[in-house]
Order: C-alpha cells, then structure tokens, then sequence
C-alpha cells in the first residue's frame, strides 16, 4: 500500500482469499470457499478515524482533491482503466460515498454507473454482458453504484437460482474480474456495511424528509423483512469472490463520514501504487510561441 499503516488497518477489513473445492468441478477453487461471517465485522467501528469528526471531514476534502489530482494524470497517461464497485444494502450510502470522495473529480475522467434491474433486451443476453458494456477505457475511472454482485444477491434470497448456479455464477465472475484485470483494469470493491438499525433510521428519514421521499421505495421493506437472509447471501459472495486480483474490503459505514474517509483512502492510495506520470514533453512543442 501507498501507506504501510493504512495497508495494515486494511487487512483487518479484507476478507483473506481462502481456496476450496476442486477447480476440476468447473465452479474454480475461490468459488468454493467458505462464507464470511459479517458479524465479524463492526459497522459502527470507525478505524481510520482521528477521533474529531470535524478533522475527518477535512480530511476527507483533502483525499478527494488527491484523487482529482491522480485522476487528471491518470487520464493523461491512459495507462490503466480504473473500477471502482460500491456495493451495500439499501441506504448503506453509495450515493453519499460518490458526493463525497469524487466530489472534486472531473466529469471528463470519471463516470458513475447506476445498476437498475435488467431491461427486456439486457434479459436477452447474459447476466454479465450489460456489466462488460460499462467497463472503464483507458485513463478512465467508472464508479459501479450497485452491480454485478446484485445478480448473485437477489436471485439467492428470491430463490430464483439454485446453489449449482450460484457457484457457477461465483466462478464466472471471478474469471471476468481476473480478465479485467489481466487486460490493465484496477478493480476496487467496497462492501457498504451498516447495521439494521442505521439503515431503520436511513429510511426513516426519508419517509419525514419531503425533499427525500423521492428516495424511497417500498420494496426496499420487503428486503429489510429478509435482512438475515441478505446476510447470509453477502456473507456467502464475500467469501466466494475476494480473490488476490479483485480483492473486497468491507466498510464500516453506519458512520457516513468515516465511509467516506476510509474509501477515499483506499481509492487514494491504490491510485498512488499505480506511480502515475504524464507522458514525456512533446518535442516538437519545444520553443513553439504562439502568436
């Protein structure tokens, strides 16, 4: 990591790649492994936090001004493509997290991508080919605001698919990541983790909020009734699918400006490992004067 102290907080909330199975079975080895336990992991723990909110936010202005600046190089060099995945249940703040960390960023570079359910003619095809359509070029940053991972959620807890097709569906994103990647595409996955009560309050308070009534969505009750079994589907694609190529790490998010700060760092500092640098100087440039 670009910072030794932040790579080994991070660890802490990265679930460790664990193979499985027999790759022979045709699911792949990661695909087998075995669930993560979100109870494990505190949504109320805030270990990025200088213990002052008011610093944090400002620190939090300073991570995105740092990652305009990067992403500016970034576009200038088109040497890597950039993906950023914000994936949590309702109300755990993926458009919170995309006001805040790319709040300084250029529309130019960056793009945010907003997963709905599937169109008739994106139902046509397979599940994974809208995603690919989406993919960052290079010098590119795309913000995924739901994704891929909700066809491995809402299929589960519906009953929709059976376990054989889960674990191919595991495998097969896993090797569209690892593809992504292999071809120059940095893959950052954040799992928004808040408790049922910070998401209790969330929605309430876009039921009294007149100005956020338009955020709210009565299936969004129908999925709280089955939190447990939303847990037990993220647990289950959190183990399955953090690999060495595409990591996860889980964010402890019932604080929204702690999110923020621990996201921001993570984007930051894996756009620093990249040792990002504009192209060399033109030289026909050189002693030009315009007139």
């Amino acid at each position: 990591m670009a910072n030794n102290k932040n790579g080994k907080l991070l660890k802490e909330w990265q679930p460790a790649p664990a193979k499985g199975g027999d790759a022979g079975e045709g699911y792949g080895a990661y695909a087998q492994a075995r669930p993560v336990n979100l109870k494990d992991y505190d949504p109320g723990a805030k270990p990025y936090s200088s213990g002052d909110k008011e610093m944090d936010k400002a620190q939090v202005e300073v991570l995105a001004e740092e990652i305009n600046q990067l992403q500016d190089v970034l576009l200038a060099c088109r040497c890597h493509k950039v993906l950023v995945v914000l994936q949590g249940r309702d109300a755990a703040g993926k458009d919170g997290t995309l006001r805040g960390v790319f709040a300084r960023t250029s529309p130019l570079g960056v793009h945010t991508v907003g997963w709905k359910a599937p169109t008739e003619e994106e139902r046509a095809h397979d599940y994974l080919w809208r995603i690919h359509q989406a993919m960052p070029r290079a010098g590119d940053i795309v913000v995924f605001n739901r994704s891929h991972y909700e066809d491995v959620l809402v299929p589960v807890v519906k009953g929709w698919i059976d376990e054989k097709t889960t674990r191919q569906r595991y495998a097969q994103i896993n090797d569209f990541e690892r593809m992504l990647t292999e071809t120059g595409t940095v893959i950052i996955k954040c799992m928004l983790h808040i408790s049922k009560e910070e998401q209790r309050e969330r929605l309430q308070e876009r039921v009294d909020d007149p100005t956020k009534n338009w955020k709210f969505n009565f299936d969004d009750l129908e999925a709280r009734k089955q939190c447990n079994a939303y847990s037990d589907a993220y647990g289950a694609l959190l183990g399955a699918t953090s690999t060495p190529w595409a990591p996860w790490t889980i964010i402890p998010s019932d604080s929204k400006t702690h999110r923020n700060l621990m996201i921001g760092t993570l984007v930051r500092d894996r756009l620093k490992e990249l040792k990002l640098d504009y192209p060399p100087p033109n030289k026909e440039l050189k002693g030009l004067t315009i007139e």
